[in-house]
């Protein structure tokens, strides 16, 4: 009970944090939010499939690919767009 509250905590968090940083960039246009959005929003896709996984289905469905892929996307973004900016 309490791990699937806190699985859906942590989603709603990435969800606002995503929002938050993609409305910024519509305001200011700094590159640096938009990949940082971009991460957030893996996170969020990572923390739903999350609590899905462990909460929803069955103990013999395993998505724990599916689950890192949207989170590694979104790091991956990150740095692209932090390796990008800086050159």
């Amino acid at each position: 009970m309490i791990a699937s509250l806190v699985y859906l905590m942590c989603a709603v968090t990435s969800v606002l944090c995503a929002s938050l940083l993609w409305f910024k960039f519509r305001r200011n246009r700094i590159p640096l939010l938009f990949w940082s959005g971009i991460c957030f929003a893996g996170f969020a896709c990572s923390n739903v499939l999350l609590f899905v996984d462990l909460v929803l289905l069955p103990a013999s469905v395993n998505l724990l690919f599916f689950r890192t892929l949207p989170t590694l996307i979104g790091l991956g973004s990150l740095i692209w767009g932090l390796v990008w900016e800086s050159a």
